[in-house]
């Protein structure tokens, strides 16, 4: 109980007008208030506050000062019977009375100390999945505990928590959520399993249950597994994995066999996880493989899996022939982070061991020799007259040994040059130079490219008749990288007879230029031609009036 202050009313004493008059003073009593004694309660239960006034025949009104709202407040009367409210935590419910009477107004508090009564949740676990029960092997079994409620009247479950009691080994979604899926394993036997749900409401109050359920044993009692079908590249390794196979014994052993497809060599084939390398295809092609998983009682099953190869993209040019991979200035290992990507490491060269050649060559590199009749020569014939490109398609001409210099009297003899001089579609192209008659070729007519290409096809060599001189890039594409510092860039196994720079006379050491079909765009006059220098793989706008050798090459079927 807290008294307040009475308030006092001042009393104006008439005097009336015209004298003879007299007054006199009243005193009133002063006005009190009790709101009684503070109350300890329980929520939801009833309580009843009284207050007491003085004088008599006041008017008393009640309202909250703090604390939980209550039903019916401001209230009037001097006794109040409540129903204190539904709360989540111990609380303090202030009061305060007011009295009026006599014209004055006073008031008093009283404090009520409210207790949280939290009724426990309670915990349900219900099966909702799958929709036939009982479950089978690879069903998702779904247990919710939805069905759980907080009892008081405005409480709700706040959290949820599976524990598995006994059973197999489950490996469940989460067990935080109000539901709860994991996957019917392999058993041998039904299977009991028990699982407890711990729920918590709002007010911290906790609740579990428990409950079992039979898992059904399984008519397989093994399932072999060899993995997802894969789509893969020639001369990737390929990982074959059938450790996802399930038992109900503790160990198993698994043994790979190739079905289908060209033969390949199995890393491990006694292991559940084993490899290879896929093979060089031409076109897209498909391997095959079972894997046997057998458990620990000698019981076995098997499945397959497809493997689809495809041709790695190396496309139809050549590598550089470039077998090692370099920094700035020396060797290195080519898987430098530092140096990525290099010729060796990507490419045709970097598969050069596992390519199915038609014929031989360096690294990538695959040629076929033939005789003056396009026929393919064995892979040792010491003679012959041209070459096939088999990663190309190109035949590229074979010269013939000379050891003069210029002109010899052999038509292809290695040591002849010529100036740059080509006819287009429309005539001699712009630019061209016609060297003079026998004087860097045995021709009576002109030392120009055109007249060497002329004669060279009028006697159909290496069965055609569409020679002609290489553009840029198929020149390049016969240059082994791997030979620098060695005279020529060429392999002599396959383009002998080859000339040195002293038959050219240019004065130049270490330089062999053979000339391309492209002009180089020096402007209007368009008097310059490519060269690749044979010795150093540069290349150079070259005047068209100089001369070159030449090496001429043709494609099949044109």
């Amino acid at each position: 109980m807290r008294l307040v202050p009475l308030t006092l009313v001042a009393l104006t004493t008439l005097t009336a007008c015209g004298g003879g008059g007299g007054s006199s003073d009243s005193n009133p009593v002063a006005a009190t208030v009790n709101a009684g004694s503070d109350q300890q309660i329980i929520e939801k239960s009833e309580f009843t506050v009284s207050a007491q006034g003085s004088p008599a025949d006041g008017t008393f009104t009640w309202e909250r000062v703090s604390g939980p709202a209550l039903e019916g407040f401001p209230a009037e009367g001097a006794e109040q019977t409540i129903t204190a409210p539904d709360i989540k935590l111990d609380s303090e419910l202030v009061l305060k009375v007011n009295y009026q009477t006599d014209g004055q107004l006073v008031s008093d508090q009283v404090s009520i100390f409210i207790t949280s009564n939290n009724q426990l949740p309670v915990a349900v676990i219900t099966q909702t999945a799958p929709e036939e029960l009982p479950s089978q092997y690879n069903d998702v079994i779904t247990l919710s505990g939805e069905e759980s409620a907080d009892i008081d009247e405005n409480g709700s479950v706040d959290s949820y928590l599976w524990t598995q009691l006994d059973g197999p080994d489950l490996t469940a979604d989460s067990y935080n959520n109000q539901t709860i899926s994991f996957t019917h394993p392999l058993l041998e036997s039904n299977t009991a399993m028990t699982w407890r749900l711990t729920v918590t409401d709002d007010e911290g109050g906790s609740a579990s249950t428990e409950a079992s359920f039979t898992l059904n044993k399984t008519v397989e009692v093994i399932i072999a597994d060899a993995g997802e079908d894969q789509q893969v590249i020639e001369f990737d390794t390929v990982t074959l994995d059938a450790s996802n196979s399930e038992i109900v014994t503790a160990t198993k052993s698994c043994f790979w066999e190739q079905l289908t497809g060209e033969t390949v060599t199995l890393a491990n084939q006694n292991q559940c996880i084993t490899t290879f390398v896929a093979p060089d295809v031409d076109t897209d092609s498909e391997l095959s493989f079972e894997v046997t998983v057998t458990d620990s009682k000698s019981r076995s099953d098997t499945d397959t899996v497809i493997i689809d190869i495809s041709p790695k993209p190396l496309g139809l040019i050549n590598d550089t022939g470039m077998s090692d991979c370099y920094n700035n200035s020396q060797k290195i290992n080519c898987d430098s982070e530092d140096f990525p990507s290099q010729d060796a490491d990507v490419g045709r060269d970097s598969v050069a061991n596992q390519l199915d050649k038609v014929g031989q060559g360096d690294l990538a590199f695959d040629f076929t020799k033939m005789n003056e009749f396009a026929d393919e020569l064995p892979d040792d014939a010491t003679s012959f007259s041209c070459v096939r490109d088999n990663v190309t398609g190109l035949i590229w001409e074979v010269k013939e040994a000379s050891s003069t210099l210029p002109p010899s009297t052999a038509d292809r003899a290695a040591t002849n040059h010529y100036t740059w001089y080509l006819n287009g579609s429309s005539g001699v192209q712009t630019g061209s130079v016609q060297g003079a008659a026998s004087s860097t070729c045995p021709s009576t007519s002109d030392c120009g490219l055109q007249t060497y290409i002329n004669d060279v096809n009028s006697n159909d060599f290496c069965g055609g008749t569409n020679w002609r001189v290489p553009t840029y890039t198929e020149l390049l594409g016969l240059l082994d990288y791997a030979k620098q510092g060695e005279s020529t860039l060429l392999n002599s196994d396959f383009f002998p007879n080859q000339p040195s720079d002293t038959q050219l006379s240019t004065g130049s050491s270490s330089f062999m230029p053979y000339w391309t079909s492209q002009t180089a765009a020096d402007g209007t006059s368009l008097s310059q031609a490519y060269i690749i220098d044979m010795s150093s793989a540069n290349d150079l706008a070259y005047p068209k009036s100089n001369t070159a050798f030449v090496r001429l090459v043709r494609t099949p079927g044109e």
